[in-house]
């Protein structure tokens, strides 16, 4: 046996060159964190009247077929924009702060979680975002806000069952100072954002569970089941809603 760096080792195997894994490595390969911001910046680009800081000049095919709004999904059945409006942004700050954060939390999580995972966890905040925009408002909703506030919350799950502090993190104060905005400013979904936070925080601790009892299938299981159950509810607020409105 040879002595290596990481214990005895066999003569053969001494001779192998073994590629050292690090954290540092491994988070400049957050793949799917790269495709969300990629589709999100298209979709933008092929909005109309977008390129302006703050302004609220959008419009075009995408903006009309692609927002969420009670009517459309409730009498015109547009499921899709149930997907669809969290891929649409208003103007430049809302997608830059947003894919920001997309980045930021993606960087930290998807090579915590893996790529399958964290892509799980934030299409299921993106319904539970959707669910809580209808159910809370009747105004059009559009942004990724709802999954990242869910990335947020996955983030705490994931930072507690490491015994870390989700303050010290930074995490905690991102949900906090996220969540004054929300309550603070005008033309912002609270309900996008609090559903999502919750529907992050729901699927983080399915796939935790799941992890600790080795048994990972049962937590992406969990994750379409919430998944299914945001969209159903989606769909039955926004028919009775709009029905009543006809």
């Amino acid at each position: 046996m040879t002595p290596t760096s990481v214990g005895m080792r066999c003569p053969e195997c001494a001779k192998q060159g073994t590629k050292v894994m690090t954290m540092r490595n491994m988070a400049t390969r957050p793949r799917v964190t790269f495709a969300l911001i990629a589709i999100n910046v298209l979709a933008y680009l092929g909005e109309e009247g977008q390129l302006t800081l703050s302004g609220t000049t959008i419009h075009g095919p995408l903006i009309e077929e692609g927002v969420l709004y009670r009517y459309g999904v409730g009498v015109e059945h547009q499921y899709w924009r149930l997907l669809s409006s969290a891929f649409l942004h208003e103007n430049l700050l809302h997608i830059g702060f947003n894919m920001y954060l997309l980045y930021l939390l993606g960087s930290m999580l998807e090579p915590a979680l893996g790529s399958l995972k964290f892509a799980t966890i934030y299409f299921t905040s993106l319904f539970a975002g959707s669910f809580g925009a209808l159910f809370a408002t009747s105004a059009p909703s559009l942004g990724a806000s709802g999954a990242i506030f869910g990335l947020m919350g996955a983030a705490v799950i994931e930072l507690r069952a490491r015994r870390m502090s989700v303050m010290e993190s930074g995490i905690g104060a991102l949900i906090v100072i996220n969540l004054i905005f929300s309550f603070t400013f005008a033309n912002i979904s609270v309900g996008a954002h609090v559903g999502g936070l919750i529907g992050g925080a729901l699927a983080g601790l399915a796939i935790r569970t799941a992890d600790d009892r080795h048994r990972s299938w049962l937590g992406l299981a969990a994750c379409f089941a919430l998944s299914a159950a945001c969209i159903a509810a989606s769909i039955a607020v926004a028919g009775s809603t709009a029905s009543g409105i006809a």
